[in-house]
């Protein structure tokens, strides 16, 4: 197993980074909120999973290991692959799903792309109690922070990521608000890699 890479970052696109290891690109596949972290020509650590088929070896990245571990665990379940299991951390922080698992909020987990309600109700069942306690939140984190909500940073930090200028970020990041605020007040996330595609076809379309 391939438990991390770390080099230099040789390219980005919304869910990808090739990493430089030993003068070999490693193709590593991540979150929005991973590739946010990221910035083409500077060094990098991603903990990492290597998921092995028949035809294909694929590199999974993360920010730390908490964040692949519970990408393992969460396949665990049945019907749950990497790719579900990645768009889970796409649209939800590790704690975030531990508190989902242990409030047996099934909304939160329908707001990740290809999971409906039963197969929420059944992921409840499947992955209660293996991704441990979340941490606890005490003080001041339980006040809502003011100034920008953490989408915008995490989309605004991915645009810039990928080599926009902070102006160009700031406007797709308008552009695509009433997306993010629709989500928001149906109850749900700001869904960032949804939010990011779109960023991305309002900028191309004002090129």
């Amino acid at each position: 197993m391939i438990a991390f890479v770390n080099g230099a970052v040789a390219a980005l696109t919304p869910n990808l980074a090739v990493i430089e290891v030993g003068g070999v690109g490693m193709a590593v596949h991540c979150t929005p909120n991973t590739i946010a972290g990221l910035r083409v020509g500077e060094q990098a650590r991603l903990a990492t999973s290597l998921v092995v088929r028949e035809d294909s070896l694929t590199l999974y990245g993360f920010a730390d290991d908490d964040e692949r571990q519970v990408f393992e665990l969460l396949q665990t379940a049945s019907g749950v692959g990497p790719r579900v299991a990645q768009a889970m951390l796409g649209v939800h922080t590790p704690d975030a799903l531990r508190v989902a698992f242990a409030a047996g909020d099934a909304k939160a987990l329908t707001a990740v792309p290809g999971i409906g309600p039963k197969g929420a109700q059944k992921l409840l069942l499947e992955l209660k109690g293996k991704l441990g306690a979340p941490a606890p939140v005490v003080g001041a984190q339980r006040a809502v922070a003011s100034g920008p909500a953490p989408w915008t940073e995490q989309l605004t930090a991915a645009l810039i990521g990928l080599g926009y200028a902070s102006r160009e970020a700031e406007e797709a990041v308008v552009a695509v608000t009433p997306q993010a605020e629709a989500a928001i007040a149906a109850g749900g996330p700001a869904p960032v890699p949804q939010l990011l595609r779109a960023a991305l076809q309002s900028l191309n379309r004002a090129r």
